[in-house]
């Protein structure tokens, strides 16, 4: 598996790269946001590893223009910064995944291979399923050429729906991949975020996409 690591500070750099090269990954390494761009776009990584505070661009507008780009590429963000101001910009300019300096080595090898599994690298910036268009990269949502204004939830259950290509989705997957596996709340949550989608992406539209299969979850249907 190749990675990507574009960090300028030089002694983590090294420490990842020896790190990750002894648990089996190619690693290349990038001191800086240019070369780091350059890079991403060169070569297929399985997934990149990319600080924020980087010399001549940083991380932030690396990942953007990585996405803008059309590179998809799994992105797992570092930063000696915190807090969730910080952490949404990562995630809102294109990232997968954030984690906050110092952190434990043991737990970013899990992040990444959490990411590599999710299969990402070389697909499509934007979801599509019939005139429903849902771009994650840019956080859009447009149908039939107009945009619809989500909240995080509703995108979110979106997405999930989307990136199952129209089979069934049970309502407990929904609720691990939205809520995570530490939800103890009304697993109803689910009716009432699908109910709001359904108000805002189909009823407007004159559409029947978001359909229930009683008993299991929902499903997205071609509406002819």
């Amino acid at each position: 598996m190749r990675v990507l690591v574009v960090e300028d500070e030089a002694r983590l750099a090294e420490t990842l790269q020896w790190g990750l090269e002894a648990d089996g990954y190619a690693v290349d390494l990038a001191r800086d946001g240019e070369e780091g761009l350059e890079l991403a776009q060169q070569y297929p990584y399985q997934v990149i590893v990319l600080d924020i505070m980087l010399p001549k661009l940083n991380g932030y507008r690396v990942c953007a223009a990585l996405r803008d780009r059309g590179v998809g590429t799994p992105i797992l963000m570092l930063t000696a910064k915190n807090g969730e101001y910080d952490e949404a910009e990562a995630l809102d300019t294109g990232a997968d995944d954030f984690l906050s300096k110092p952190f434990s080595y043991v737990v970013l090898t899990a992040r990444l291979r959490a990411l590599t599994r999710r299969g990402r690298t070389g697909a499509p910036a934007a979801l599509a399923f019939g005139d429903l268009v849902l771009d994650p990269a840019r956080r859009t949502c447009r149908r039939a050429g107009q945009p619809v204004s989500l909240t995080t939830k509703e995108f979110a259950v979106l997405e999930c729906l989307l990136r199952h290509d129209g089979q069934v989705v049970a309502k407990h997957e929904i609720l691990e991949q939205v809520w995570d596996l530490a939800y103890r709340g009304d697993p109803n949550i689910v009716e009432v975020y699908v109910s709001a989608l359904r108000r805002k992406l189909d009823a407007p539209f004159g559409r029947r996409t978001i359909t229930t299969v009683r008993g299991i979850g929902y499903r997205l249907v071609a509406d002819d």
